[in-house]
């Protein structure tokens, strides 16, 4: 016993006591924000290889951003990244930041499907299918349950067979080769179920948004609930959004 209180008195807590207001470090890129600083839009366009900048006016589509900072490096003048991670949105549009926007990113109460917060909010079970990804986003759901993250305390975990689940989380573009193995999975959900894409690559198809060995049909055809950006997703960003998916805000 004694020994166990010398560790905790060494190192701390090994959790996060209150994921909701949790500090990352500086390193981290989260949300941009975008100054109405004038520069040459079209050079600005051109740095981002993820073509994730639009113009007029200036913003940031997170959807399709890698966050590699490239643009804010070279326009520190006009962009900057915060270290603000909750920046989910059940509505694809809202996770475009445009200029002057210095607001959160957030789920919409008012278009949440009424079923999710009434059959999930106190327990949600989720099938991860890996559609091609590389990996890094897989690691990091993993990671949203470990000791420090600790998801499972809200009642939200993963299971092995979708047959248990609630919902899929897809990650990675959707290859051809899994676009078929998607739709199993998804079909062997009972309802009501709901759909989270984790990533760049899930929600836009990422740097392999052109390619021809990719298939999105499945996007197409249902409802997205739930949209977790980053390259790779921050663990509290995992945590936040499906909180705020299924859950009331107090």
């Amino acid at each position: 016993m004694l020994d166990n209180l010398k560790i905790i008195y060494h190192q701390g807590k090994q959790f996060i006591p209150d994921v909701t207001t949790a500090k990352v470090p500086g390193i981290f890129r989260g949300r941009p924000v975008i100054s109405p600083e004038k520069v040459d839009e079209e050079k600005l366009i051109e740095v981002c290889p993820m073509k994730a900048i639009l113009k007029n006016p200036i913003a940031i589509d997170l959807g399709k951003c890698s966050f590699c900072g490239e643009c804010a490096q070279q326009f520190p003048e006009k962009i900057r990244f915060t270290t603000d991670y909750k920046i989910t949105a059940n509505e694809r549009e809202r996770l475009i930041v445009k200029e002057g926007d210095d607001i959160p990113i957030e789920v919409n109460p008012d278009t949440v499907r009424k079923e999710i917060r009434s059959v999930f909010g106190g327990s949600l079970k989720l099938r991860q299918v890996s559609a091609g990804g590389d990996n890094s986003c897989e690691w990091e759901l993993n990671a949203a349950n470990n000791v420090q993250f600790d998801m499972s305390r809200f009642g939200i975990e993963f299971v092995a067979s979708p047959r248990h689940a609630d919902g899929i989380v897809i990650t990675g573009p959707i290859t051809k080769n899994m676009a078929e193995a998607v739709q199993i999975c998804y079909d062997a959900v009972p309802e009501p179920k709901i759909i989270v894409l984790v990533g760049t690559d899930a929600i836009s198809g990422g740097i392999f948004a052109d390619s021809k060995a990719i298939d999105r049909s499945f996007l197409d055809k249902y409802h997205i609930d739930l949209y977790i950006p980053g390259n790779p997703a921050h663990p509290l960003t995992i945590v936040n959004g499906l909180l705020d998916l299924i859950r009331k805000k107090k």
